[in-house]
C-alpha cells in the first residue's frame, strides 16, 4: 500500500458518493493522520482487535488501512445483523472500541457493548504538528524508512490482519481469521486474472464486513493500480449507477441479486465505461447475463469463493481481459477455473476419496487463501480444515479443462427416502416453470423437520404467476423425480425472500421463517 500510494502520489486513487475524491498521496496522508490520532487519543498500546461499523466509503477504507498500518486487527461488524449478533462478535474478539460515524449510528438502534468512537470528532483532535509529521511521512520519507518507523518490518505474512464473521447463512456467525498472506494472495490472483490497469475504476459497494468487500474491493484498490469508487449500499441501485457514471467505472464485482437490481433501475449511460462484471455468492443465471449484456454491452462472468478462503477460489476470465491464445478461459454455467496458487479436488462425501473427472462430490480447496482458522474454535476449525485442505461444504464437479460447476450446497440438500435432494435444482426448475425474469428473486426452497419422512420440502415465494398445483405439475413434466417435487400445500407466500447483506440467500432466516409458517398453518 505504501509503495502504491507513493507511485500514485498525485493521481486519483479513491472516491465515494459523498463527493470525496483523493489522490494516492492524500490517501496515505489521511491514513497516517488517523493512525497517529488513534494511537495517541483512543487505543491502548496492547489493544489488538478494533471494531468498525462503517459502510463502503472513503472513511471505511481509510479506517481499515490505518488499523493495518498500526498492526492491529480490523473487525468490520455486520450492521445489518441484530445487536445480539454484533455484541457476540464484540465479546468473541474482546473489542473495546468501535470506529463509526454519527450518521451511521443514527440509523441503528443497537446498543453495543463497546465504546463508540465517532470519526467526525477527530477533526478537532488533529493538530498542526500532526499534519506536518503525517505530511512528511506521506510525501517525502523514503518508503524503507517509513516501513521501519511504522514497525511494518516486524510484521509477518501469517500475522492476523482481520476477522471476518461469517454471514450466518447456515448458523451462528463464526470469526474467520485472515492473514496478510490470505488477503495478499487473493489480491495477486485478481490481478493475474483481470490484469488491472491505472485507468481502471473499481466500483465498491459490497459491505466491508464481507470478505469480498474487504479483500477484493478494498485491498485490491489500496495495493494495485485501480482507483476505487465506493457507495454506501449495494441495494441503492440509483445512487450506485450515478457514482459509476461520474467516476467512469470499468469494473464491478458483486452478487447476481444486486445485478438484477441494477438491470432494473440503472440507465445504459451509467455503465457506459464498464468493461468487467464479475458476480459471485450465488448462481449466475444465463438469462440475467443476456439481459445485462443487452442493456450495458458487458456480459457478466461467474466466480466462486467463501469467507474462509479470503474469499476467491475460482473465476471465469472476462472476455476483454483474456490473454491465453487458443485456450478456453471461460465456460458459462461454471464458476471458472481455480485462480493461480489454488488447487481444488472433488471428494466422495462419505469416504473422502478423490472422485474421477466430471463426477459430482464435495469440493475441497487448498492454497495460500485458506484461513488461519475460526477465532477461539479449534475443534470447529479441525472439522473443516484437514492437512491444509478446506471443506467448502459445496457439491461440485470439475471437467477435463479444470472448470468447476457448483451443483449445490451440502446444507442445501434434504435427505428424503435415503436420497439427497438438491434445493438448488428444484429452485431452477421452479424458475423455469414460472419463466421468472432475471431481475426478480421470487422463489426459494428450504426444508423443515417432518415426523414421517425426516424432512419436508418447503417453498417460500412472493407473488406467483402460477398456482402451486400448476407448478408441481410443471416439475413433473420436466422429469423431476417425485421425491424432489414439493407438495402443493408446501408453498408459502412471503413479502420477500430473505437475503443477507452480501447478496446470498439468508438460509438460516429462510429456515426459521419456514418453520414458523408451517407451525402456524398447522
Amino acid at each position: 500500500m505504501l509503495r502504491q500510494c507513493r507511485r500514485q502520489l498525485f493521481k486519483p486513487k479513491l472516491a465515494d458518493s459523498t463527493g470525496t475524491d483523493l489522490s494516492g498521496g492524500m490517501v496515505l496522508l489521511r491514513t497516517l493522520l488517523l493512525r497517529r490520532v488513534l494511537r495517541r487519543d483512543v487505543l491502548a498500546h496492547d489493544e489488538r482487535f478494533v471494531g468498525l461499523i462503517l459502510p463502503p466509503s472513503a472513511a471505511g477504507v481509510l479506517s481499515n488501512a490505518a488499523l493495518a498500518l498500526d498492526r492491529r486487527v480490523a473487525v468490520n461488524l455486520n450492521f445489518t445483523a441484530s445487536a445480539d449478533v454484533m455484541n457476540s462478535c464484540i465479546r468473541q474478539c474482546g473489542i473495546k472500541h468501535v470506529l463509526t460515524s454519527r450518521k451511521v449510528m443514527e440509523k441503528l438502534s443497537a446498543k453495543l457493548d463497546a465504546e463508540l468512537v465517532y470519526l467526525e470528532d477527530f477533526r478537532d483532535r488533529v493538530t498542526t504538528l500532526d499534519k506536518l509529521i503525517a505530511g512528511a511521512e506521506a510525501f517525502t520519507t523514503p518508503i524503507p524508512v517509513l516501513e521501519r518507523m511504522l514497525r511494518l518490518t516486524q510484521a509477518g505474512v501469517d500475522d492476523l490482519v482481520t476477522v471476518i464473521f461469517t454471514s450466518g447463512s447456515t448458523g451462528e456467525p463464526k470469526g474467520v481469521m485472515l492473514s496478510h498472506r490470505n488477503v495478499g494472495s487473493n489480491v495477486d490472483a485478481i490481478n493475474a486474472i483481470v490484469r488491472l490497469e491505472t485507468h481502471d475504476v473499481l466500483l465498491g459497494a459490497i459491505p466491508l464486513f464481507h470478505s469480498l468487500g474487504y479483500t477484493t474491493t478494498m485491498w485490491t484498490v489500496l495495493t494495485l493500480n485501480p482507483k476505487g469508487a465506493y457507495h454506501y449500499s449495494p441495494l441503492d441501485a440509483h445512487g450506485l449507477g450515478k457514482l459509476a457514471n461520474q467516476q467512469r467505472a470499468t469494473i464491478i464485482i458483486t452478487a447476481p441479486t444486486f445485478l438484477r437490481s441494477y438491470l432494473r433501475r440503472c440507465q445504459p449511460e451509467d455503465f457506459a465505461a464498464l468493461d468487467v462484471a464479475v458476480a459471485g455468492a450465488e448462481k449466475l443465471p444465463v438469462d440475467l447475463c443476456e439481459a445485462f449484456e443487452e442493456k450495458y454491452g458487458v456480459r457478466p462472468v461467474e466466480g466462486y469463493g467463501t469467507t474462509e478462503l479470503s474469499p476467491l477460489v475460482s473465476v471465469n476470465v472476462p472476455a476483454g481481459r483474456a490473454t491465453e491464445a487458443n485456450k478456453v478461459v471461460a465456460k458459462e454455467g461454471t464458476v471458472g477455473r481455480p485462480v493461480p496458487g489454488v488447487r481444488v479436488e472433488v471428494r466422495d462425501p462419505e469416504s473422502g476419496k478423490p472422485l474421477p473427472t466430471g463426477t459430482p462430490g464435495l469440493l475441497w480447496v487448498t492454497g495460500p487463501n485458506v484461513m488461519l482458522g475460526y477465532l477461539n474454535q479449534r475443534e470447529m476449525t479441525a472439522r473443516v480444515v484437514r492437512d491444509g485442505w478446506y471443506n467448502t461444504g459445496d457439491m461440485a464437479s470439475i471437467d477435463a479443462d479444470g472448470f468447476i460447476t457448483i451443483t449445490g450446497r451440502e446444507s442445501r440438500f434434504s435427505k428424503l427416502g435415503g436420497e439427497m435432494v438438491p434445493h438448488l435444482r428444484i429452485e431452477e426448475a421452479l424458475q423455469q416453470a414460472l419463466g421468472s425474469s432475471p431481475d426478480e428473486l421470487t422463489i426459494a426452497v428450504t426444508a423443515v423437520p417432518d415426523a414421517r419422512k425426516g424432512e419436508r420440502l418447503v417453498v417460500l415465494h412472493t407473488e406467483l404467476s402460477k398456482s402451486p398445483q400448476e407448478l408441481t405439475k410443471a416439475l413433473a413434466a420436466q422429469g423431476l423425480p417425485n421425491l424432489w417435487i414439493p407438495s402443493a400445500d408446501s408453498f408459502y407466500k412471503v413479502d420477500q425472500i430473505p437475503v443477507l447483506g452480501s447478496g446470498k440467500l439468508d438460509l438460516r432466516h429462510m429456515n426459521d421463517l419456514a418453520r414458523e409458517l408451517v407451525a402456524a398453518r398447522k
